[in-house]
Order: structure tokens, then C-alpha cells, then sequence
């Protein structure tokens, strides 16, 4: 039986105010939804269509790093990519507290920093793995890192951005190096406030622990190479890509004329139609300059005659440029 949201006494009441007038019924009012205010700077962007090329990064990536950690720390861990989303930097930053790693790092040669951010809980746990530890987590995380603490930190962050540089290979090459590492989130300034970001979130987990690390990039960074990382761009390269093994394949069977150019010759149709037996044609050519070899008409390459194993045969000496010259490339 449905809840009752009004008591008798209530309805009772309401029906003696419509009939003595005290409660007015809109009846004319209109059956259109209401219109609601909507500011598309304050919501994320869809990404799925727009970077879906980030995806593959992001699996790659999480496979790389689990094996890396699983073989760096001799122990089971698991990567597992969580989610996407874009949202302003500042809101981003104000989930954090004191202290939590952030790591800085460039992404060559795209304009801009990047930023991965450790929960704290996540940081002692990989130390305390590092050190042979089991990872279990700490009853009361301290205020602050130690200079050791930090120095361990900035080599997992190496290994992290050595991850993600093979993970971006397939998509787009990058050189990501290390830039510096920061505990309070006011001294974090990748980008302004109120730029948007886009914020990749991964898990981390041992067989005592759980963490999550953040990984952030700026929107504005990767608007250059924005083409390359939607769903139009993978699905031309990999018809691209399809194609171009089996085209590749048709033409290596093909048969072309090749042809060595020894030399030319103007002459008239009178001397031509005089020609007999034992008589001599001279070239523009002599026995020491280059012979002209031709793909089917087309000069390619430059060459010297002679025989081998009793065939007559043209060495190739240089290519021949199309804008005209010759690049060398000897004894080819």
C-alpha cells in the first residue's frame, strides 16, 4: 500500500480552503517544462569522442606500471584505470590536503606541465613496500614527508613517467621528463584556476593496501595534437594502416622496366636513312660517365657499366633528386 503523505486532518482541511476561496488553483497553468539556467563552463566536457585515443594511453599505461611496481616492490600489484573527467584546476586542487605528492613533469614538445598527485596513505604504503614492508597502512599519516620519504618518492615518479612515455608511443610520441615535486597544494600552480583540466583517475592496490593516484593534464596542452586523439583520427589510421599492408603486398609483385641509359644523340632523318652496316653513332656519353637509370621513363638513379658474373650489368652510384642533382649513395 502506497505511503500516505497527508493525514485526514490535513486533507480535511485543505478541501474547506478551496471551498471557501482562501486557496487559489491555477488551473491555465502551461504543461511545458520549465527552463533551467545552464552554464556550460561549470560541466565537464564529454571526452569519449574527443580523446578517445586517451584511453588507449590510459590501458597501456596501467598495464606498464603494474608491471613495473610488481617488479620493482617483488610483490602483487594491481593498476586499474577508474575514470575520466575534465573540471576546473581549482576544484580539482581543493580535494587535496596537506601533504600529498605532487609531481610536476614536462611533456616535450607539447607547451605546458603535467601533474600526477599521490594520496598520502598511498605514499607511506609504497614506501614502507620499498623499504620490504607489506604496505599496511598507517594509523595517523604525519603532517609532512621526510627528505628520504621524498627522495624515494621522485624515483617512483621516475618510473611512473617512464611508463606513461612508452604508454603515449602508439598515439603521439612524447619525451616526459621530471620537473619537481611539491607536499602543500597552494604551492601547486600548473595552470590558472579556473582553466579546465583533464583528470584521469588510477587505483593502486596491494594485498593490504589501496590508493589512488591522479594524473592531470592541462586541456589547452593538448589542443594541438587534439586531431590525433579523437575516435575519427584511429578509426582512418587503423583503415589506413589495413590498406597500406595490402597495397604494400600488390606492389611487390608488380613488374616495372628498368632501364640504363648509356647515352644520346641528335641526328637527322637524312643521316638516319643513310645509316648502314659497321657505321658508328656517337654519343653525348663516354665510357667513364655516369649511365642515367630509369623506372619505368623516369631518371632514378645514376650508375656505373660493367659486367657481373658475365651479365652486363650498372652499378648504382647516387640518386638522382627530383628538384634536380644527384644525392650520393655509393656502392649500393
Amino acid at each position: 500500500m502506497a505511503e500516505q503523505i497527508l493525514s485526514q486532518e490535513e486533507i480535511d482541511s485543505l478541501l474547506g480552503a478551496m471551498d471557501k476561496g482562501e486557496l487559489e488553483i491555477d488551473l491555465n497553468k502551461s504543461n511545458e517544462p520549465e527552463i533551467e539556467s545552464y552554464d556550460i563552463t561549470s560541466q565537464s566536457i564529454k571526452l569519449r569522442d574527443q580523446f578517445q585515443a586517451l584511453e588507449e594511453v590510459y590501458d597501456k599505461f596501467a598495464t606498464l606500471l603494474r608491471s613495473a611496481l610488481s617488479t620493482t616492490l617483488q610483490k602483487s600489484i594491481g593498476v586499474e584505470f577508474i575514470s575520466t573527467e575534465m573540471v576546473k584546476f581549482e576544484e580539482f586542487m581543493a580535494a587535496f590536503s596537506n601533504p600529498t605528492n605532487f609531481t610536476s613533469f614536462n611533456m616535450d614538445p607539447l607547451i605546458g606541465s603535467g601533474l600526477f598527485a599521490i594520496e598520502p596513505s598511498l605514499v607511506f604504503s609504497l614506501i614502507d613496500c620499498m623499504f620490504g614492508g607489506t604496505g599496511k597502512p598507517i594509523e595517523k599519516t604525519r603532517d609532512v614527508f621526510t627528505q628520504i620519504e621524498l627522495n624515494l618518492m621522485r624515483k617512483f615518479g621516475v618510473d611512473v613517467l617512464e611508463c606513461l612515455e612508452k604508454a603515449w608511443e602508439y598515439i603521439f610520441p612524447l619525451k616526459l621528463s621530471f620537473k619537481k615535486i611539491e607536499t602543500k597544494p597552494e604551492f601547486v600552480h600548473l595552470v590558472a584556476p579556473s582553466d579546465l583540466v583533464i583528470i584521469v583517475l588510477f587505483s593502486i592496490h596491494g594485498q593490504e593496501f589501496s590508493g589512488n593516484i591522479h594524473m592531470c593534464i592541462s586541456y589547452l596542452m593538448l589542443e594541438p595534437i587534439k586531431e590525433k586523439l579523437s575516435s575519427r583520427y584511429l578509426r582512418e589510421r587503423d583503415r589506413e594502416s589495413t590498406w597500406s599492408a595490402e597495397i604494400s603486398s600488390l606492389l611487390g609483385s608488380a613488374q616495372i622496366c628498368v632501364s640504363g641509359e648509356l647515352g644520346r644523340t641528335i641526328q637527322s632523318v637524312q643521316d638516319i636513312l643513310f645509316l648502314q652496316i659497321d657505321d658508328i653513332i656517337y654519343l653525348n656519353n663516354g665510357p667513364l660517365d655516369p649511365v642515367t637509370i630509369k623506372v619505368e621513363d623516369i631518371p632514378k638513379y645514376l650508375g656505373s657499366p660493367g659486367t657481373y658474373k658475365g651479365n652486363t650489368s650498372v652499378q648504382i652510384n647516387n640518386y638522382v633528386k627530383r628538384c634536380g642533382g644527384v644525392e650520393s649513395h655509393a656502392n649500393n
